[in-house]
C-alpha cells in the first residue's frame, strides 16, 4: 500500500493550554484559519467530526474523520477515509510540545496512505503542505496576539 507523510513544525511563544484552546475552538476557524475553514463537532475521541478544507489555490473538500486521540495541550489525531478504507486513508496529527513554560513546538503531520495516493501525490505535495503551513502560521499568530509582556513607559 502506498504512503504519503507531509509534515510542518513552527514555534509559538504560548503556552501548550492557549495553543490546544485554539486549535480546538472549531467555531471561530472561520475567522483565522486560512487551511481547515470549517469543523463541526467535538474535539473528543470517538467523535466524528465534519471539516472542510481549502488549501490556497485549490478546491475545496470535506470529509468526515474519526477523532482517534484527543489529549488536552497535547496531542489532537483524527483519521479521515475516502469512500472506502484502503483507497485513500488521511491520518492527521496535531501535536504541542513544550519548549519552555511560554513556549512551544507546533507540528501537524499527515500520514496519506491507499491505492490512490499516488494519483494524488503531486495535489498533496503542493496545496496540503501550503495549507499547513499557512494554518501553522495563522495559529502562531493568533497565539501570540496580546501574550506580549507591557513595556513600563
Amino acid at each position: 500500500m502506498a504512503k504519503k507523510v507531509l509534515q510542518t513544525k513552527i514555534e509559538i511563544e504560548a503556552s501548550p493550554e492557549r495553543v490546544w484552546q485554539i486549535l480546538t475552538d472549531f467555531h471561530s476557524f472561520p475567522e483565522w484559519n486560512p487551511f481547515i475553514r470549517r469543523v463541526v463537532g467535538e474535539a473528543q475521541e470517538g467523535a466524528i467530526l465534519e471539516v472542510y478544507i481549502e488549501p490556497s489555490g485549490s478546491r475545496g473538500m470535506t470529509f468526515r474523520p474519526t477523532v482517534l486521540k484527543a489529549e488536552p495541550g497535547r496531542e489532537l489525531r483524527w483519521l479521515g477515509r475516502l469512500y472506502m478504507p484502503g483507497l485513500f486513508d488521511g491520518e492527521h496529527v496535531f501535536t504541542i510540545e513544550p519548549v519552555n513554560e511560554k513556549r512551544v513546538r507546533f507540528t501537524q503531520r499527515e500520514v496519506f496512505s491507499g491505492l490512490l495516493v499516488p494519483a494524488l501525490a503531486a495535489r498533496l505535495e503542493e496545496g496540503t503542505w501550503r495549507g499547513f503551513r499557512e494554518m501553522n502560521k495563522a495559529l502562531k499568530d493568533r497565539a501570540e496576539q496580546g501574550q506580549e509582556e507591557e513595556q513600563p513607559v
